[in-house]
């Protein structure tokens, strides 16, 4: 069994933000091997968020970001269950870095669900044309098409975008995150990006 350092100890909580505790206890169940302790921990995020998944949220925060030159602009509704984790700042730098990311990806929508249906038809469409346009045959322009959906979600999905302060994590393992430390249920509900000129 490897020797848990301070150290190591401290690597783990700077890239999961999890309690001091559960990061030792993390490290100790991945024998010292810091990508496992990181996988152990997003996965124990996730059945935190799955458990919160039915509670209600009526409280949270309206965040707004103008980006430096004044041509873009973010409104962002974010919801918690309670008005005490609304008032953290926790709570509120992470509607801010939500924003932030908006302004500066543009995504479509904040979930795959949400995805307007003309758009994904457009995009599929796009991927077969291109795919048949260079001479593969029928039965991987399927698969093709699959593995292009997947990038498009990627870039244009909110929660499953690469943090832009940090691409090793998503919107989503940011928003579990949260949700493992506050333990409530956090929704990013809706969003508004402006820019001058774009209709």
């Amino acid at each position: 069994m490897a020797e848990i350092t301070m150290e190591m100890i401290k690597e783990l909580r700077a890239r999961t933000a999890a309690g001091f505790m559960d990061c030792k206890k993390a490290l100790q169940e991945a024998g010292g091997d810091m990508e496992k302790a990181v996988d152990i921990l997003r996965k124990k995020g996730l059945a935190i968020a799955a458990k919160r998944a039915a509670k209600a949220t009526s409280e949270g925060v309206v965040a707004a970001y103008i980006h430096a030159n004044n041509k873009i602009g973010v409104l962002v509704e974010i919801n918690c269950e309670t008005d005490f984790v609304a008032r953290t700042d926790e709570f509120k730098e992470f509607a801010h870095n939500v924003a932030m990311q908006i302004a500066a990806t543009n995504p479509v929508a904040v979930s795959r669900e949400e995805v307007p249906q003309e758009v994904l038809e457009r995009e599929k469409k796009l991927y077969e044309e291109q795919a048949r346009e260079s001479g593969k045959p029928e039965n991987v322009i399927e698969k093709i098409v699959q593995g292009k959906l997947e990038k498009f979600y990627q870039e244009a999905v909110l929660l499953e975008q690469p943090y832009i302060k940090n691409p090793d994590l998503t919107i989503q393992d940011l928003l579990n995150e949260l949700i493992t430390k506050t333990g409530e249920k956090i929704v990013i509900r809706r969003f508004a990006r402006f820019q001058v000129g774009e209709e």
